[in-house]
Protein backbone atom coordinates (compact mmCIF):
# COMPACT_ATOMS: atom_id res chain seq x y z
CA UNK A 1 0.00 0.00 0.00
CA UNK A 2 1.13 3.55 -0.83
CA UNK A 3 2.56 5.54 1.97
CA UNK A 4 -0.48 7.56 3.70
CA UNK A 5 1.86 10.67 4.87
CA UNK A 6 3.20 13.01 2.79
CA UNK A 7 4.38 12.30 -0.57
CA UNK A 8 6.97 15.24 -0.17
CA UNK A 9 8.32 16.41 2.98
CA UNK A 10 10.95 19.04 3.99
CA UNK A 11 12.23 19.66 7.59
CA UNK A 12 14.77 22.46 8.78
CA UNK A 13 16.11 22.22 5.17
CA UNK A 14 18.83 25.01 4.15
CA UNK A 15 21.44 25.16 1.64
CA UNK A 16 24.65 27.10 1.85
CA UNK A 17 27.62 27.10 -0.48
CA UNK A 18 31.29 28.70 -0.18
CA UNK A 19 31.94 31.41 -1.82
CA UNK A 20 36.10 32.69 -1.53
CA UNK A 21 36.03 33.55 1.66
CA UNK A 22 32.19 33.84 3.20
CA UNK A 23 29.49 31.45 3.20
CA UNK A 24 26.17 32.34 0.84
CA UNK A 25 23.24 30.87 2.30
CA UNK A 26 20.82 30.00 -0.88
CA UNK A 27 17.95 28.45 1.52
CA UNK A 28 17.23 28.86 5.60
CA UNK A 29 14.77 26.79 7.39
CA UNK A 30 12.66 25.25 4.46
CA UNK A 31 9.62 23.54 6.10
CA UNK A 32 6.63 22.15 4.61
CA UNK A 33 4.65 18.78 3.45
CA UNK A 34 2.82 18.21 0.29
CA UNK A 35 -0.12 15.66 0.25
CA UNK A 36 -0.50 13.44 -2.44
CA UNK A 37 -2.01 14.37 -5.23
CA UNK A 38 -1.86 17.85 -4.77
CA UNK A 39 -0.70 20.42 -7.44
CA UNK A 40 2.19 22.98 -5.46
CA UNK A 41 3.84 25.73 -7.15
CA UNK A 42 7.25 27.41 -5.79
CA UNK A 43 7.17 31.03 -6.71
CA UNK A 44 9.37 33.92 -5.62
CA UNK A 45 11.86 36.65 -7.71
CA UNK A 46 15.06 35.29 -9.31
CA UNK A 47 17.72 34.48 -6.52
CA UNK A 48 15.26 33.27 -4.21
CA UNK A 49 16.19 29.86 -4.36
CA UNK A 50 13.47 27.73 -5.83
CA UNK A 51 15.67 26.05 -8.60
CA UNK A 52 17.55 25.13 -5.58
CA UNK A 53 15.00 23.77 -3.61
CA UNK A 54 13.63 21.40 -6.47
CA UNK A 55 16.81 20.18 -7.03
CA UNK A 56 17.04 19.09 -3.49
CA UNK A 57 13.63 17.63 -3.54
CA UNK A 58 14.89 15.46 -6.52
CA UNK A 59 17.56 14.67 -4.84
CA UNK A 60 19.83 16.23 -7.65
CA UNK A 61 22.33 17.86 -4.93
CA UNK A 62 22.58 17.44 -0.74
CA UNK A 63 21.01 19.68 1.86
CA UNK A 64 23.92 21.64 4.30
CA UNK A 65 21.86 20.73 6.85
CA UNK A 66 17.83 19.38 7.33
CA UNK A 67 16.10 16.09 5.88
CA UNK A 68 13.65 15.77 2.67
CA UNK A 69 11.41 12.74 2.71
CA UNK A 70 10.38 11.01 -0.52
CA UNK A 71 6.65 9.27 -0.45
CA UNK A 72 7.92 8.17 3.42
CA UNK A 73 11.65 7.62 2.59
CA UNK A 74 14.60 10.07 4.19
CA UNK A 75 16.71 10.96 1.36
CA UNK A 76 20.06 11.61 3.32
CA UNK A 77 22.43 8.39 3.70
CA UNK A 78 21.29 7.09 0.03
CA UNK A 79 24.03 5.93 -1.52
CA UNK A 80 23.92 7.53 -5.85
CA UNK A 81 23.06 4.67 -7.08
CA UNK A 82 20.10 4.08 -4.44
CA UNK A 83 19.25 7.97 -5.38
CA UNK A 84 19.17 7.25 -9.22
CA UNK A 85 16.94 4.03 -8.43
CA UNK A 86 14.80 6.03 -6.28
CA UNK A 87 14.32 8.94 -8.52
CA UNK A 88 13.53 6.59 -11.75
CA UNK A 89 10.77 4.62 -9.19
CA UNK A 90 9.54 7.65 -8.03
CA UNK A 91 10.23 11.41 -9.70
CA UNK A 92 9.24 12.53 -13.19
CA UNK A 93 10.80 15.53 -14.21
CA UNK A 94 9.88 18.37 -16.67
CA UNK A 95 12.16 21.52 -17.53
CA UNK A 96 12.18 24.56 -19.64
CA UNK A 97 14.75 23.53 -21.53
CA UNK A 98 12.75 20.04 -22.66
CA UNK A 99 16.00 18.09 -22.54
CA UNK A 100 15.39 15.90 -24.65
CA UNK A 101 17.66 12.88 -26.36
CA UNK A 102 18.39 14.55 -29.77
CA UNK A 103 19.45 10.81 -31.49
CA UNK A 104 15.38 10.00 -30.28
CA UNK A 105 12.23 9.88 -31.56
CA UNK A 106 9.59 11.09 -29.71
CA UNK A 107 8.62 7.57 -28.82
CA UNK A 108 11.76 6.66 -27.83
CA UNK A 109 12.38 9.62 -25.63
CA UNK A 110 9.03 8.87 -24.04
CA UNK A 111 10.07 5.12 -23.63
CA UNK A 112 13.75 5.83 -22.56
CA UNK A 113 12.53 5.82 -18.34
CA UNK A 114 10.85 2.55 -18.87
CA UNK A 115 14.40 1.33 -20.79
CA UNK A 116 16.13 2.47 -18.17
CA UNK A 117 14.17 0.46 -15.07
CA UNK A 118 13.54 -2.72 -17.36
CA UNK A 119 10.37 -2.09 -18.80
CA UNK A 120 10.41 -3.30 -22.30
CA UNK A 121 8.70 -4.44 -24.55
CA UNK A 122 4.81 -3.98 -25.68
CA UNK A 123 3.13 -3.06 -22.98
CA UNK A 124 6.33 -0.31 -22.35
CA UNK A 125 5.47 0.80 -25.92
CA UNK A 126 2.07 0.81 -25.58
CA UNK A 127 2.01 3.19 -22.47
CA UNK A 128 4.44 5.58 -24.40
CA UNK A 129 2.28 5.41 -27.38
CA UNK A 130 -0.95 6.36 -24.96
CA UNK A 131 0.98 9.56 -23.04
CA UNK A 132 1.65 10.53 -26.63
CA UNK A 133 -2.44 10.08 -28.28
CA UNK A 134 -3.06 12.47 -24.99
CA UNK A 135 -0.69 15.41 -25.89
CA UNK A 136 -2.20 15.19 -29.73
CA UNK A 137 1.13 14.05 -31.31
CA UNK A 138 -0.08 10.60 -32.77
CA UNK A 139 1.46 11.39 -35.82
CA UNK A 140 4.45 12.42 -34.51
CA UNK A 141 5.86 9.25 -32.64
CA UNK A 142 8.56 8.83 -35.31
CA UNK A 143 9.53 12.32 -35.71
CA UNK A 144 13.16 13.68 -34.23
CA UNK A 145 13.12 16.87 -31.62
CA UNK A 146 14.36 19.07 -34.36
CA UNK A 147 11.35 18.39 -36.53
CA UNK A 148 9.20 19.07 -33.91
CA UNK A 149 8.25 22.49 -32.47
CA UNK A 150 8.79 23.97 -29.06
CA UNK A 151 5.30 23.21 -27.82
CA UNK A 152 5.30 19.53 -29.13
CA UNK A 153 9.12 19.21 -27.97
CA UNK A 154 7.61 19.90 -24.18
CA UNK A 155 4.61 17.33 -24.53
CA UNK A 156 6.88 14.79 -25.38
CA UNK A 157 9.09 15.51 -22.35
CA UNK A 158 5.51 15.33 -20.23
CA UNK A 159 4.65 11.98 -21.48
CA UNK A 160 8.25 11.31 -20.90
CA UNK A 161 7.69 12.52 -17.12
CA UNK A 162 4.74 10.78 -16.46
CA UNK A 163 5.03 7.41 -18.45
CA UNK A 164 6.68 5.81 -15.38
CA UNK A 165 3.92 6.47 -13.69
CA UNK A 166 5.56 8.64 -10.63
CA UNK A 167 3.87 8.95 -7.35
CA UNK A 168 5.54 13.21 -7.66
CA UNK A 169 6.48 15.32 -11.06
CA UNK A 170 8.77 18.22 -10.36
CA UNK A 171 8.41 20.94 -13.49
CA UNK A 172 10.63 23.85 -13.27
CA UNK A 173 9.56 26.60 -15.28
CA UNK A 174 7.71 23.69 -18.35
CA UNK A 175 5.93 27.12 -20.00
CA UNK A 176 8.96 29.48 -19.50
CA UNK A 177 9.66 28.92 -23.23
CA UNK A 178 6.25 28.43 -25.29
CA UNK A 179 4.16 31.21 -26.46
CA UNK A 180 0.94 31.92 -24.71
CA UNK A 181 -0.81 29.14 -26.89
CA UNK A 182 1.50 26.26 -26.75
CA UNK A 183 1.93 27.61 -22.92
CA UNK A 184 -1.43 26.69 -22.14
CA UNK A 185 -1.75 23.40 -24.32
CA UNK A 186 0.92 22.38 -22.19
CA UNK A 187 -0.54 23.48 -18.44
CA UNK A 188 -3.35 21.59 -19.81
CA UNK A 189 -1.83 18.54 -20.17
CA UNK A 190 -0.34 19.00 -16.31
CA UNK A 191 -3.13 19.11 -15.05
CA UNK A 192 -5.24 16.54 -17.01
CA UNK A 193 -2.58 14.07 -15.80
CA UNK A 194 -2.37 15.21 -12.70
CA UNK A 195 -5.84 14.74 -11.99
CA UNK A 196 -6.13 11.56 -13.92
CA UNK A 197 -2.91 9.55 -12.33
CA UNK A 198 -3.41 11.49 -8.72
CA UNK A 199 0.25 12.10 -9.56
CA UNK A 200 1.55 14.74 -7.05
CA UNK A 201 2.62 18.16 -9.07
CA UNK A 202 5.22 20.11 -7.65
CA UNK A 203 5.86 23.46 -10.48
CA UNK A 204 8.74 26.47 -10.10
CA UNK A 205 7.15 29.12 -12.11
CA UNK A 206 6.64 32.88 -12.35
CA UNK A 207 3.20 33.10 -14.05
CA UNK A 208 0.45 34.13 -11.92
CA UNK A 209 -2.22 32.60 -14.01
CA UNK A 210 -0.68 29.09 -13.73
CA UNK A 211 0.11 29.47 -9.87
CA UNK A 212 -3.74 30.75 -9.31
CA UNK A 213 -4.76 27.18 -10.33
CA UNK A 214 -2.51 25.56 -7.94
CA UNK A 215 -3.77 23.62 -4.55
CA UNK A 216 -0.54 24.76 -2.82
CA UNK A 217 1.33 28.10 -3.48
CA UNK A 218 5.07 28.82 -1.58
CA UNK A 219 6.46 31.59 -1.68
CA UNK A 220 10.70 32.53 -1.30
CA UNK A 221 12.01 35.27 -0.67
CA UNK A 222 15.87 35.41 0.01
CA UNK A 223 15.82 31.79 0.85
CA UNK A 224 12.75 31.33 2.88
CA UNK A 225 9.29 30.70 2.53
CA UNK A 226 7.74 33.93 3.44
CA UNK A 227 3.75 32.39 2.83
CA UNK A 228 2.42 28.91 1.90
CA UNK A 229 -1.19 29.10 1.03
CA UNK A 230 -3.54 26.46 0.07
CA UNK A 231 -7.03 26.39 -0.92
CA UNK A 232 -9.64 25.57 1.35
CA UNK A 233 -10.74 22.53 -0.02
CA UNK A 234 -6.98 21.41 0.08
CA UNK A 235 -6.88 21.96 3.99
CA UNK A 236 -10.23 20.58 4.24
CA UNK A 237 -9.17 17.13 2.20
CA UNK A 238 -5.67 17.31 4.46
CA UNK A 239 -8.26 16.91 7.53
CA UNK A 240 -9.68 14.45 6.15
Amino acid sequence: MPNSGPVLEARGLAKSIRSGSRVVEILRGIDFAIPRGTFAVIQGPSGSGKSTLLGLLAGLDKPSSGEIFLDGQPLSGLAEDEMALLRGRKIGFVFQAYQLVPTLTALENVMLPLDLTGCVGAESRSRAMGLLGQAGLAERTDHYPVQLSGGEQQRVALARAFVTRPPIVLADEPTGNLDSRNGALVLDMLLSLNREAGTTLVMVTHDEQIASKADRRISLMDGQIVADNARASSLEAVAL
